[in-house]
């Protein structure tokens, strides 16, 4: 797939007139962020090599324990701990923790004490490692890939395919159903809905297993996003940056790949979290006047904050709410993923791919190592071992692997 890399990750734009580009080389973005705050260049240091250290690929090193002993201890170190407390050893300044906040919550949807040391780790630092790079053509060109790989090694992936349930024979997954009434039969059921999804829809008819009761104990269901799109001519406090529509998230595909619009054409995407509790029981009159107020309202926001003029230049403009994501994704109340009720112990609460279920796995952002696009790709990848070695196409001892997951269980336990 060809790609453009990009020179840049984020650029926020905070309360204080606080501007921090995070460059795509590490250094750089180390140079900014202390050239605002010297008094805490030290702290500022510590903090992000603590978060290098825990970029390794977590369940791959648990199963490599004795070929990376010191890297999967370091790991085990890291999984209880949150960056909010890691932060905190270093760093005093409440401007730079919040910015550390504002680092986490475009991860987690949450503040820096309430984000998981190892899931803050991977994403502030592979950024750096790998780089951002957009795909020529647009992200969607990454799904076409990954479906065209499965396909080029014999898999068949069915399109408008609704899975309704899961089917149980003698307390084992063997199945799937879909809305049209069709059956498939396998030995291995993957689910990626959610959690709330895969055990209180899927799974209608079977008691919810204990490790998923803690789950449900430790995380609720995190807020979903409002997205506006528009096509457009090329031409607040620390308090609220988790609040509904506190924190504006902008992309501009086009300055990357201008092949994306018609010449002299931006495509803007502008998206905010946003509580499906606000979209309930509308009239479809006054939930389409809905969506126009609130998009006008964060477009006035940019408009007067970055881009002069911006609503004039608008020809083309679509906004889903969270009603929509819960439509085409299939996502419980449009949920971005798992958030944690209170300060969590690191991702201890997380659980991982194997459910208590015989033959039924769980993959994506309510699995650890929790959301994001790179945390739900290492989901996938520790998924693919798991099974791998289940079903007998990876080596395992069957002792250390059960003494593994035992271990794993007790301490989901006590979170």
């Amino acid at each position: 797939m060809d790609v453009i890399p990009d020179p840049s990750t984020v650029h926020f734009h905070l309360p204080n007139n606080l501007s921090v580009l995070v460059h795509r080389e590490y250094n750089a973005f180390i140079s900014e962020l202390t050239s605002r705050f010297p008094h805490e260049k030290e702290g500022i240091l510590k903090f992000y090599d603590v978060c290098w250290k825990s970029l390794e690929e977590p369940i791959y090193l648990f199963g490599q324990f004795f070929k990376k002993p010191v890297e999967c201890l370091t790991l085990a170190y890291y999984l209880p701990q949150n960056a909010g407390s890691i932060a905190r050893n270093f760093i005093k300044d409440p401007e730079v923790l919040s910015f550390i906040d504002a680092e986490c919550f475009i991860v987690s949807t949450v503040n820096a004490l309430q984000t998981p040391m190892i899931n803050a780790g991977m994403v502030l630092c592979d950024r750096h490692y790998g780089g951002i790079n957009y795909p020529v053509g647009g992200v969607g060109g990454i799904a076409k890939s990954l479906a065209k790989g499965l396909v080029d090694q014999g898999s068949e992936i069915l399109y408008r395919a609704n899975v309704t349930s899961i089917i149980i024979d003698n307390g084992k997954a063997v199945g799937v159903k879909l809305s049209d009434g069709r059956e498939f039969f396998a030995k291995t059921i993957i689910s990626n809905a959610t959690r709330w999804d895969t055990f209180g829809k899927l799974l209608k008819k079977q008691d919810l297993p204990k490790e998923e009761e803690n789950f449900q104990k430790v995380y609720v269901k995190a807020p979903s996003f409002l997205s506006i799109h528009m096509g457009v001519k090329a031409e607040d406090d620390w308090k609220n940056l988790e609040a509904p529509y506190g924190s504006i998230f902008l992309s501009i595909p086009t300055i990357l790949d201008s092949s994306l619009a018609p010449k002299g054409r931006h495509i803007l995407h502008i998206f905010t979290t946003s509580s499906i509790d606000d979209w309930q029981g509308l009239s479809t009159k006054d939930y389409e006047a809905k969506k126009k107020l609130v998009a006008d309202k964060i477009i006035s926001r940019l408009e007067n904050k970055l881009f002069p003029g911006l609503k004039s230049s608008i020809e083309f403009i679509e906004v889903g709410t969270p009603k929509t994501h819960r439509r085409y994704l299939a996502r419980d109340s449009g949920t971005y993923g798992p958030m944690p009720r209170n300060v969590p112990k690191g991702l201890l609460g997380m659980p991982f791919n194997t459910t208590a279920i015989n033959g039924l796995y769980c993959v994506g952002d309510s699995c650890f190592p929790g959301q994001g696009v790179i945390a739900v790709a290492f989901s996938g990848v520790m998924c693919a071992h798991r099974v791998a070695a289940d079903v007998g196409l990876e080596k395992k001892s069957a002792v250390l692997d059960a003494g593994l997951l035992g271990i794993l269980g007790w301490l989901r336990s006590l979170a």
